[in-house]
């Protein structure tokens, strides 16, 4: 293990010597004031530009993101979504509606870029895409809540919504400042209408609960009138689900997957850290929480393979880069392990992103993300996954929201 992170700190980091003092403290901090220009690179200069230093990297990460989120939210802000949307599903889809497949697409994008779009306006390359995004995302906000609206997106029919609500939700919590406060109080109750419109439909006893508790403990947060119940149910379903060594059990069964990364960690922590903020939970619990998935992101920073590639385990691989979203939620807020250094992460997620969005094509000739794992393989979809799926991969870009410098 020693030996293979030597090699990421090597080989990836272009040798550790090329940095003055050693490694950047920050994950993708910049190492200088230019703005590095990737545009027109052939795929072999781009990927031998990588891994150099943290400004090449951040760039990367930011066109990325940027060329992921935008067809998403440019729609919405157009309310034209559902009109262009190039929907896909998979084979084995069942009788659910395809409706289902914009408040995924929008939910867990939103959750994605909320740290980024965070960032203080600026007038650099960067700063100018994120106040467009940024923009972008507030305009279509309220289009998706909007009865009236082309793309109102929906809440009240079908059990997804319980899943992609709680993402929207979790944006705002990421992001408050950016996302939520600036919404017209028209569509702050609009958005809170929807959410209280999930009550009529019950969490599977699953990684659902927390879905279930995410949206009640935005709720609260802003002092609205929130379930308790739900709420409380949700935390403690999974915590009695608490295997050991960073692990929770999707409901009384175990599964081997990264469910724990999609979902349960970053919900459990979001959760409890705005439950014991209200007295609603012991501090101690949400320490508890934060402790179990720094545990788990560092045992999900040893799967990268030096040559940046991971095992496709379980359920929903078509998530892709999702799966780290643990180990990046941990890097974003500062909290690795001393022993794993922020730049060996960051030059492990830029190889991993490299070989899934570079490398091997994800998109298609209009840039939404394309049913599979490397590439388009639509065999690989779960009977649940569509377009609006494959959206849970922004959330691997959740150190993005640290500064540049």
């Amino acid at each position: 293990m020693n030996k293979r992170r030597q090699v990421l700190k090597s080989l990836l980091l272009g040798g550790a010597g090329a940095i003055s003092g050693g490694l950047p403290i920050k994950l993708l901090a910049g190492t200088n004031n230019r703005d590095p220009d990737l545009t027109g690179l052939r795929e072999s200069e781009l990927e031998g530009s990588l891994l150099q230093n943290g400004a090449t990297d951040r760039k990367y990460w930011a066109d990325l993101l940027y060329k992921m989120a935008d067809p998403v939210l440019s729609n919405l802000a157009n309310d034209s979504l559902k009109k262009n949307m190039i929907v896909k599903k998979s084979p084995t889809y069942d009788n659910r509606s395809i409706s289902v497949t914009y408040l995924e697409a929008v939910g867990r994008t939103m959750a994605g870029v909320a740290p980024w779009l965070a960032l203080p306006d600026d007038h650099t390359t960067e700063g100018k895409m994120r106040k467009q995004l940024k923009d972008k995302a507030l305009q279509g906000i309220v289009h998706s809540v909007d009865p009236k609206a082309g793309d109102y997106l929906n809440f009240r029919t079908d059990m997804q919504p319980i899943v992609d609500s709680a993402y929207l939700a979790q944006s705002f919590i990421r992001a408050r400042e950016a996302l939520w406060e600036p919404l017209g109080t028209k569509t702050k109750q609009h958005v809170v209408r929807e959410f209280k419109a999930l009550r009529n439909r019950k969490p599977f006893d699953s990684n659902w609960v927390i879905f279930g508790a995410m949206t009640e403990a935005f709720l609260l947060s802003i002092g609205e009138d929130y379930d308790k119940e739900r709420l409380i149910h949700g935390v403690e379903r999974l915590k009695s689900w608490y295997v050991g060594d960073g692990w929770y059990s999707d409901g009384p069964r175990f599964a081997f997957d990264y469910y724990n990364a999609y979902v349960m960690h970053p919900f459990m922590v979001d959760t409890l850290k705005i439950l014991s903020a209200h007295n609603l939970a012991p501090q101690q619990d949400y320490e508890l929480a934060c402790k179990r998935m720094i545990r788990y992101a560092e045992q999900q920073e040893k799967m990268i393979s030096p040559e940046g590639t991971f095992p496709p385990i379980g359920r929903s691989i078509t998530y892709r880069t999702g799966a780290f979203q643990a180990l990046a939620m941990v890097a974003w807020q500062d909290k690795l392990p001393e022993h794993i250094d922020p730049a060996q992460v960051r030059c492990a997620l830029t190889k991993v992103c490299f070989n899934m969005f570079t490398k091997m094509d994800s998109f298609d000739s209009h840039n939404w993300l394309q049913l599979g794992f490397c590439g388009l393989e639509p065999a690989v979809a779960d009977y649940y996954t569509s377009t609006g799926s494959l959206y849970m991969a922004t959330l691997s870009f959740l150190p993005l929201g640290l500064p540049a410098n």
